[in-house]
């Protein structure tokens, strides 16, 4: 095989449509068919990279000398620049040479067929009526852009629409050739618009939003954002940002047992809820070790890294870090996207993105979450609903701990098989220990055991409300296959700014953008590193999202709100409807 051969995308194209699994690294082409069973982070990783330059990605997830055992996946070389790929996970459809239809393949040579004006977009079997181009131009330019014309910001989207449009199940062509920008579309209020049709102009006005805030998703530009993130990555390795300060580790072990010695002590002398309050602590505090196990950021060693892991998470807190780890390589890979994020996916509880609205399919928990009368009950009360429920979103975690334990994910790991026996066992050590050497066994009364519980879970709350402040007051919006990596964890992203006094407090997660972008950088390292970060966003003209925790907060409860108040929106429009058969957006 002559893995130096041009290889064009028409042809990746059709590896893709024979199943196989093409990944661009470093302007090689990858086919890792073979590797996809044993890759420890999960085959989903792998999946939501089909058809994608993936370097930015595999770079930063992975240690040098995984990085050089790829070169025996190669099978050619790609011309640069490679535009991106929607890998079939995220509903890329392919077929092999000789089955396209003639329709799609009359644009050449990057040229779009011109007549997107004319073409209507179905809105798929949900829709009560079809929703043209024009509508949806019209109503974004009177409703959503605030002025801004349509074909004025066409040319810098039109990526990012097609994405919008395919998670829509949309089927149209986008005209990238604009009109006189004095020539303004005509607007029109929004008329007949279904659920569906409400929800897609929502999305779009997403789309445009990002677009006018962030620099360019032309190739140059982002291939520019690339390059200078390649370049920190180097800086940061040469400057040592990835060695692990192990110190620190004695420091956080320290506070940790003396936690703990404080809630032996309380319950001893029987003051069981004080001694609750402790518990809570130390489950807070070590958890933050775990997370960097998890990120193979402590010894670099996976084996040693996952034990470390899965002692701190399964047999102290009774968490899954095989969970955490599945789940989690995900959320960083495509962070705060509605269909694949799992991070973001609490439907009825919560929505963070009108996505929700249609009912979206998870593609990590292969479920869908169907919007409902449940949903549309309860997400208008989410901005007061938020706190109480993260005071008790442990819960869930044991629930989410416990069913990917008992499920094939668990079990297909390859190499990592060992890790399923293991955590079973810590796990069933931890309820042997917490549920009846303590509750059962150790607390006197139904109403103690159940106030310790409480009053337990709930002291790690503030790690829940950190988790969520990072992400769910962030955008949502899919602004096309050219945008870079880098771009897209500071725009889905934010920082908690802090005196570094409170860092103990945080646990170093504060500072999440930065962890983004270099996941396996030890959290120790990440104040330092967000100095680089910070002339990284200034150089490439990225925004960086800092804000205090009160600020964040409010940030995160003003998008549940807004997005609550979008469903209020449409639950009045579908009473006006009913009584009346007319639409009651207007």
């Amino acid at each position: 095989m002559d893995r130096n051969r041009i290889i064009s995308p028409r042809e990746i194209e059709n590896f893709i449509a024979e199943g196989q699994l093409i990944v661009i690294h470093e302007g090689h082409v990858l086919r890792l068919d073979s590797w996809l069973g044993k890759h420890p982070g999960g085959k989903l990783a792998i999946l939501h990279m089909v058809g994608r330059d993936a370097t930015d990605e595999i770079n930063v997830y992975h240690f040098s000398k995984t990085v050089r055992l790829m070169k025996a996946y190669r099978i050619g070389r790609i011309q640069q620049p490679w535009i991106n790929l929607e890998p079939p996970l995220r509903g890329g459809v392919y077929r092999k040479d000789g089955e396209i239809d003639e329709s799609e393949t009359s644009a050449s040579d990057g040229e779009e067929d011109s007549t997107w004006s004319s073409k209507q977009l179905s809105l798929g079997s949900s829709a009560s009526s079809v929703y043209t181009s024009a509508d949806l131009e019209s109503d974004i330019s009177k409703e959503t852009t605030e002025g801004v014309l349509v074909d004025e910001v066409r040319p810098r989207c039109k990526d990012a629409l097609i994405s919008c449009a395919r998670r829509n199940a949309f089927a149209a062509d986008v005209n990238e050739k604009q009109t006189p920008a004095s020539k303004t579309p005509e607007t029109h209020p929004a008329k007949n618009l279904s659920r569906a049709a409400y929800t897609a102009v929502l999305e779009q006005k997403e789309v445009f939003d990002g677009i006018r805030a962030y620099p360019s998703l032309d190739v140059e530009t982002q291939g520019n954002i690339a390059l200078e993130y390649k370049a920190l990555h180097e800086r940061i390795k040469n400057e040592g940002f990835y060695d692990c300060r192990y110190s620190e580790y004695g420091k956080e072990a320290v506070r940790w047992t003396i936690l703990f010695c404080i809630f032996l002590f309380l319950l001893k002398a029987k003051w069981y809820l004080t001694s609750a309050i402790f518990l809570g602590m130390f489950w807070q505090q070590i958890m933050f070790t775990a997370h960097d196990a998890g990120h193979r950021g402590i010894t670099g060693n996976f084996i040693v890294d996952t034990l470390i892991g899965a002692f701190i998470a399964d047999f102290c807190c009774g968490l899954s870090i095989g969970w955490w780890k599945s789940s989690h390589n995900v959320h960083h890979l495509i962070t705060n996207m509605p269909e694949h994020d799992p991070d973001i996916q609490n439907v009825p509880l919560f929505a963070t993105s009108p996505a929700y609205f249609r009912s979206i399919v998870s593609t990590f928990y292969n479920f869908t979450f169907v919007w409902d009368a449940a949903a549309d009950f309860l997400v208008p009360y989410q901005k007061y609903t938020y706190y109480p429920v993260m005071a008790i979103a442990r819960f869930n975690l044991y629930l989410l701990s416990w069913l990917h334990l008992l499920s094939p994910r668990a079990a297909n790991l390859g190499s990592a098989w060992w890790t399923r026996p293991v955590e079973l066992a810590m796990m069933i050590c931890y309820w042997a220990l917490f549920g009846y050497g303590l509750l059962w066994c150790t607390l006197p009364t139904w109403p103690i055991r159940i106030a310790f519980v409480l009053i337990s879970h709930c002291g790690t709350m503030l790690l829940h409300v950190q988790i969520t402040l990072s992400h769910w007051g962030m955008p949502t919006a899919d602004l096309g296959p050219t945008e870079s990596f880098a771009q897209r964890q500071l725009r889905t992203t934010m920082d908690v700014d802090c005196p570094p006094w409170l860092d103990f407090l945080h646990g170093g997660l504060q500072f999440q953008a930065v962890h983004h972008l270099f996941p396996r950088v030890p959290r120790h390292n990440l104040r330092a590193l967000q100095v680089l970060v910070r002339e990284f966003c200034e150089k490439t003209g990225i925004k960086y999202q800092c804000y205090a925790f009160v600020e964040g907060n409010q940030i995160v409860l003003s998008r549940l709100e807004e997005v609550g108040k979008m469903v209020e929106t449409l639950v009045k429009c579908q009473l006006h409807m009913a009584e009346t058969g007319e639409s009651g957006l207007h």
